[in-house]
């Protein structure tokens, strides 16, 4: 059986991993996801990934001391019924820039700040906080 939205199960399987406290999340792998936990990982909501497309993916959850959760939130925002694109100059902030916004560009899967900064739009795929 086939999954209608891969990227809302990877983000779901990370969201409840992170609420369980569990040190790490696998999920099945495609080039897309692989670019989102490399996003995930560079802005500081992950520790490491492993993994390339066609195998499974293992992100490294990230936590503060104390057990303290680094994602507070996580939302998939275009799904497959309704996609979400986003202008160059209609890019969201997420908490005031707090946050981060993924965004699949033309040159490739991106932050909404790095969108900012190469003056490309795109679609809005998640938002973490």
């Amino acid at each position: 059986m086939t999954m209608t939205d891969p990227i809302a199960d990877m983000l779901t399987r990370v969201r409840n991993a992170n609420s369980a406290g569990k040190p790490t999340v696998s999920m099945p792998s495609s080039k897309k996801l692989v670019e989102i936990a490399r996003i995930m990982q560079e802005e500081g909501y992950g520790q490491g990934i492993e993994g390339e497309p066609r195998a499974t993916l293992e992100i490294t959850l990230k936590y503060g001391d104390k057990k303290a959760k680094t994602i507070r939130g996580i939302k998939r925002i275009s799904k497959p019924g309704l996609r979400i694109y986003a202008g160059k100059d209609e890019l969201p902030r997420v908490l005031g820039g707090l946050g981060t916004a993924i965004v699949s560009t033309s040159n490739g899967v991106m932050t909404d700040r790095d969108a900012r900064k190469k003056g490309v739009g795109g679609e809005v795929i998640a938002y973490i906080w």
